[in-house]
């Protein structure tokens, strides 16, 4: 199975350059960073989701809070079976369901419109807190970019989860270190981390977020934390699968030409060893 997940995880990785590429538009290198990620949510056994129902009371819910990784997301949910694969093509193109950031309206089995960065954990606690109410099973799951933890609405809703004892909440920060125009550190240096999570009273896991194994683990141990929210911080690699992508700022929200679309399709079509 591993194996298979690890090859889903380079078929999407072409979806998403190949879409930005048809678009001429969006955000390859956050997208790229994020695929283990919400491939390990969308395909083991630790998000709850109906495909064929995807308006069931009963399903876990998803905020993509780094709403611009859209193109990727994009890619999970048609090979999940939510649309058919073959309106990742229309990726920003105007009317199409596959907007540049999720769209709730365009595509009605989102939980969550994005695209202003630090309102996602908000939400996602708004939606815990009401399940916990209802003393209802079903947990929450927050994707962010690292950077966007220079939002002060994201330490807001940090306060407001481990007070309410929202154990039912999993956030997980994409520790890409890059953001729109350079490094993280460079822009407003955010370490150490795991310090300031802790001190909010979260629960902390560290992991590899190019390791499904190990994001496995971190998501069935984040299960397992009773009374206080956890945070994964998954370290990942900006532009990841793409050589010339990788650790690249300018790839944050740019297009590849013609040239540079067909060496990522090489690229990303070679056998791993």
């Amino acid at each position: 199975m591993m194996n298979e997940l690890q090859q889903l995880c380079r078929q999407i990785r072409k979806d998403t350059v190949r879409s930005i590429y048809l678009a001429g538009s969006g955000h390859p290198g956050s997208s790229l960073s994020a695929v283990e990620i919400l491939v390990t949510l969308y395909f083991t056994d630790v998000f709850h989701c109906f495909p064929n129902q995807p308006q069931q009371p009963q399903r876990d819910r998803f905020i993509l809070s780094k709403g611009h990784a859209a193109p990727a997301y994009y890619s999970v949910l048609a090979h999940r079976g939510f649309f058919s694969e073959c309106q990742l093509s229309t990726l920003r193109v105007i009317g199409s369901a596959l907007q540049g950031h999720p769209n709730m309206e365009k595509l009605p089995c989102l939980d969550c419109s994005a695209g202003s960065l630090g309102q996602g954990l908000s939400i996602a606690n708004g939606m815990a807190y009401a399940f916990k109410y209802r003393h209802e099973p079903q947990r929450v799951y927050c994707l962010i970019g690292d950077g966007e933890q220079q939002e002060g609405q994201i330490w807001e809703a940090a306060l407001f989860a481990p007070q309410y004892q929202l154990d039912n909440v999993c956030l997980i920060v994409d520790c890409n270190g890059m953001q729109l125009v350079d490094a993280v550190d460079d822009i407003k240096n955010m370490h150490p981390m795991d310090k300031k999570w802790q001190s909010f009273g979260w629960h902390v896991i560290k992991t590899d977020g190019h390791d499904i194994g190990a994001l496995h683990d971190a998501f069935i141990r984040a299960k397992k934390c009773k009374g206080r929210p956890t945070v994964i911080l998954a370290h990942t690699v900006k532009g990841k699968g793409v050589s010339y992508m990788e650790n690249q700022a300018k790839w944050h929200g740019t297009a590849p030409n013609e040239a540079q679309y067909k060496e990522a399709m090489r690229e990303l079509s070679r056998e791993v060893p």
